[in-house]
C-alpha cells in the first residue's frame, strides 16, 4: 500500500519530462520543500525554495494545500511536534526518544534521521583533529549497522515512502555498499522524484559517462538538472553548459542556482575570465551568498588578485566567520600572501567543521607541499580521493608529490589518474611526459608533449619539452622546428610572457643555424640572444664567430635544407635576407 501510495504521489510531483507548465513545477517546488523541512532536510528544501523563487509568484488560489494527515499522522502529532523542535536544537537523540513506536511516515523518518544524524555527530566529535594520525580516518558511526538492518526490514516489506528511501540509500553509502546505494537511490528517485538529495547522493556515486547510461531514471524534468549536475562533476562541461542553457531558456533565467554552476563550469575548463563575471554577477544578485565562494576565490587566486580576495575575505568573514567557504577564501587569502602555515591552519579549521569538505583536504595538500611537508601533503590529498575519487586536483597534487620524492613509478600512476579524469587538460599530459622522461620512456613522453600541444598548451612549456627531447636524441632539425613554433606561439600571444624558455630557443636556432652556414639567420637570433641576461654573452660571441666568417669570405649556405628561416625582420641591423620564414617578430621585442 505505501509503495503504491509513494507512486502515485510520483505521478503527481515531477511526473513529466517537459517544462511547459511552469506554474505546475512551482507548486511541486513549493510542496516538496515544505515535507523536506517538516523532515528535517534543510539542504533539499533550501534547493527546491530557491528554484521556485526564480519562478513567477502564483496566485492565492493556485497555492499548493497542506499535505493530507492520515490516521496516524494525527495519532503521531504530539511526539512529532515535539521531537522536532529537539531535532531544530540538534538534541538528535533527545527527538528519537519521543519518537520511539511513531508508525506514520514522517514521524519514522524523523525517528531514523534523528539517530543516524546523532551517530554521525558523536564521529565527528571523535575525529575533530582531522588530521592526526591515521586511526582517527577508522572512526565509524556506530548507528549504522542497526540502521540499515532496521530499514531493510521495512524495504523488503516495501514500507519505505522516498524519503525513507533516501535515508536507507545514504546508510548504505556510508557503509561504502555502493553498488546497493546507487540501487536504492534510483529507487527513490523513481518514487519522489522531486527530491533533490536523492538526485545528488547519485551524483557522487557516478563514476563515469558508461555507469550513467545503464541507470534507469524517471523520465521527469528534474533529470534535466540531475544531468546538468552529473556533467559538470564528470567534467563533460560543453554537454553541462547545454543543459544549463535549455533550462534558462525554459523558464529558470533568474535561478541563482544554476547561475553559479555554470560558473563553476567554466572553472573547471579554466575560462577564467567568463567564471569570474558570472560569479560577479551572481554576488550582485544574491551578496550574501556564502556557497561556491570558495571557488570564486580559486579563481582570484589564479589571477594574483589580491584586493578582490582580500575584500571576499573580509566580506564573508562579516557574514559568517565559522562556514566552511569562509574559511577556504581566507586560507586562500593567505596562500596568495606566502603565509602557508597560517593557510593551512584556515583549511584545518575548515575540516574541524566539516570533515568531508572537498576542497579543503586538497587545499591544505597544496599547502603542506608549499612548506615542504610532503608527508602531510600526501595524506592530506589521500583524504580527498576518499571523499571524491574524481577530484583529478587530489591525484595531480599526489603525482607531484611522489615526483618531489624522486619516485616516477607511483608518480606515473597518479598523473594516469589525473589524466583519466580531465583528458584534455595539458597540464597533465606534461607531467605524464616528464615521468615517461625520467623512467626513460621517451616514445610516451613524445606522445604526451604532442598531445599537449594538440589540445591547448595552458602553460605553452610541451613544444619546449618535446624540442629539448628531439635534442636529446640529436634530432637537430626536429627541435629546430619546435623552438620555432613555440616562438611563433609566444609571440603571437599578444602579451609577452615572461618565459624564461625563449632565450634556450633562439640560443639553440642560433647555433642551429650557425651550423647550417645559415649566417643571416644565425645572426638575427644571435641578436635576439642578447636581449636576455643568461644568454647575451654567447649571443655576443656567435655575432662575433659570424662576422669573422663573413670576412674570411664563408658565403652563407644555400644547398643544407633548414625547416624554415628566420626573416629579416627579426635582426636589429638591415641586412638583406630571404623572407622565406612565416616567422614575423619586427613588431615584438622580448
Amino acid at each position: 500500500l505505501a509503495r503504491r501510495r509513494a507512486g502515485g504521489m510520483a505521478a503527481g510531483l515531477g511526473g513529466s519530462g517537459d517544462f511547459s507548465d511552469l506554474r505546475e513545477i512551482k507548486k511541486q517546488l513549493l510542496s516538496v520543500a515544505e515535507r523536506s523541512r517538516e523532515r528535517g532536510l534543510q539542504h533539499s528544501g533550501k534547493w527546491a525554495s530557491e528554484l521556485a523563487f526564480a519562478l513567477d509568484p502564483l496566485p492565492l488560489s493556485e497555492l499548493p494545500p497542506p499535505p493530507a494527515l492520515t490516521e496516524e499522522d494525527a495519532r503521531d502529532l504530539d511526539a512529532y511536534t515535539l521531537a522536532k523542535s529537539y531535532f531544530d536544537l540538534k538534541e538528535y537523540d533527545r527527538a528519537a526518544y519521543f519518537l520511539r513506536g511513531c508508525k506514520s511516515q514522517k514521524a519514522y523518518f524523523l525517528y531514523m534521521y534523528s539517530r543516524y544524524l546523532s551517530g554521525e555527530k558523536k564521529k565527528d566529535d571523535e575525529t575533530v583533529d582531522s588530521l592526526g594520525p591515521l586511526e582517527k580516518g577508522q572512526v565509524k558511526n556506530e548507528a549504522l549497522r542497526e540502521l540499515r538492518v532496521e530499514l531493510s526490514k521495512k524495504h523488503k516489506a516495501r514500507e519505505l515512502d522516498g524519503f525513507g528511501l533516501y535515508l536507507y540509500g545514504v546508510v548504505l553509502r556510508k557503509l561504502d555498499l555502493v553498488k546497493e546505494a546507487i540501487d536504492v537511490f534510483v529507487e527513490a528517485a523513481h518514487v519522489l522524484p522531486l527530491h533533490w538529495g536523492a538526485w545528488l547522493e547519485l551524483c557522487n556515486l557516478i563514476t563515469d559517462k558508461e555507469m550513467l547510461k545503464f541507470l534507469s531514471l524517471p523520465d521527469t524534468w528534474m533529470k534535466e538538472f540531475f544531468l546538468a549536475h552529473i556533467y559538470t562533476e564528470l567534467q563533460l562541461i560543453e554537454e553541462a553548459l547545454q543543459k544549463y542553457q535549455s533550462l534558462i531558456d525554459a523558464g529558470f533565467s533568474k535561478s541563482t542556482y544554476i547561475i553559479s554552476q555554470i560558473a563553476v563550469a567554466y572553472h573547471n575548463i579554466r575560462d577564467i575570465d567568463k567564471a569570474l563575471s558570472i560569479f560577479n554577477e551572481l554576488r550582485k544578485q544574491d551578496p550574501y551568498r556564502i556557497e561556491n565562494m570558495d571557488t570564486f576565490s580559486n579563481l582570484l587566486y589564479v589571477r594574483s588578485m589580491k584586493p578582490e580576495l582580500s575584500y571576499l575575505a573580509h566580506n564573508l568573514c562579516e557574514i559568517d566567520k565559522y562556514r566552511v567557504e569562509t574559511c577556504c577564501v581566507i586560507g586562500n587569502y593567505y596562500s596568495l600572501r606566502s603565509q602557508h602555515e597560517k593557510a593551512a591552519l584556515y583549511f584545518q579549521r575548515a575540516l574541524k567543521l566539516n570533515p568531508r569538505y572537498l576542497g579543503a583536504w586538497t587545499l591544505m595538500g597544496h599547502e603542506y607541499m608549499e612548506m615542504k611537508n610532503t608527508s602531510a601533503a600526501i595524506q592530506a590529498y589521500r583524504h580527498a580521493i576518499e571523499v571524491n575519487k574524481r577530484d583529478y586536483r587530489a591525484w595531480y597534487g599526489l603525482g607531484q608529490t611522489y615526483e618531489i620524492l624522486k619516485m616516477p613509478f607511483y608518480c606515473l600512476y597518479y598523473y594516469r589518474r589525473a589524466h583519466q579524469l580531465r583528458p584534455n587538460d595539458s597540464r597533465m599530459l606534461v607531467a605524464l611526459g616528464e615521468c615517461y622522461e625520467k623512467l626513460n620512456q621517451l616514445v610516451e613522453a613524445k606522445k604526451c608533449y604532442l598531445r599537449a600541444y594538440a589540445v591547448g598548451d595552458v602553460e605553452k612549456m610541451a613544444l619546449v619539452k618535446l624540442a629539448k627531447l628531439h635534442e636529446q636524441l640529436n634530432e637537430s632539425e626536429k627541435a629546430a622546428q619546435c623552438y620555432i613554433k613555440y616562438i611563433q606561439d609566444i609571440y603571437s600571444c599578444g602579451e609577452i610572457v615572461e618565459h624564461l624558455e625563449v632565450s634556450t630557443a633562439f640560443r639553440y636556432l642560433a647555433q642551429y643555424y650557425f651550423k647550417c652556414k645559415l649566417w643571416d639567420e644565425a645572426s638575427a637570433c644571435a641578436q635576439k640572444c642578447c636581449a636576455f641576461n643568461d644568454t647575451r654573452e654567447e649571443g655576443k660571441a656567435l655575432l662575433r664567430q659570424i662576422l669573422q666568417l663573413r670576412n674570411q669570405g664563408e658565403t652563407s649556405s644555400t644547398d643544407i635544407a633548414a625547416p624554415f628561416f628566420l626573416p629579416a625582420s627579426l635582426s636589429a641591423n638591415n641586412t638583406p635576407t630571404r623572407r622565406v620564414s612565416p616567422l614575423n617578430l619586427s613588431s615584438v621585442t622580448p
